[in-house]
């Protein structure tokens, strides 16, 4: 809420004269203060100062609660970030080629900025395989070391294993 600014609204407002903006934003001129509060108390809504420093201040009639609010919803929108996690799924037994196409494509997700995760599947009684399926698991970090951070250890389930990783931050 720090981006918020702070405004005169209704009896804060301490000038004689102001510029007066009706509700539907028509100018209506310069208006004694006491009209435009009177004004403002009819249509049941706030008087703000939306330029204290002019001579004379403007004050807008609205809804200073929903002026607030939608600053905020704005200001709140503009700082979040989306971070979309992409998945990527092998089998115990891959390829050396198709392996490293799957280590391009993950590559290119992080430069992205998305997450990327991992996924292994055993089917069957492949999952003898899973020190095997481990490794894999661990020669993709390896190789992925310098753009990548991993945020959630290979870790192995009933029939699949599981890695998250992440892009390093730049610094």
């Amino acid at each position: 809420m720090a981006n918020i600014p702070h405004h005169q609204v209704n009896h804060q407002i301490k000038a004689k004269e102001v510029l007066l903006i009706d509700e539907n934003g028509k100018r209506v001129g310069v208006v004694p203060l006491k009209e435009a509060l009177e004004r403002a108390e009819e249509a049941g809504l706030d008087l703000v100062a939306v330029n204290p420093n002019s001579n004379p201040i403007i004050c807008r009639i609205m809804d200073y609660g929903k002026y607030k609010y939608t600053l905020k919803k704005k200001s709140a929108k503009r700082s979040s970030h989306i971070v979309k996690v992409k998945e990527i799924r092998l089998r115990p037994k891959i390829d050396k080629h198709d392996l490293n196409i799957k280590i391009r494509q993950a590559r290119e997700f992080l430069e992205d900025g998305c997450k990327v995760k991992f996924s292994m599947l055993f089917r069957g009684r492949e999952v003898i395989y899973m020190d095997q399926g481990m490794e894999i698991m661990n020669s993709i970090y390896e190789t992925l070391e310098d753009i990548a951070k991993m945020e959630s250890q290979p870790k192995p389930e009933s029939h699949h294993i599981t890695m998250v990783l992440s892009r390093k931050d730049k610094k």
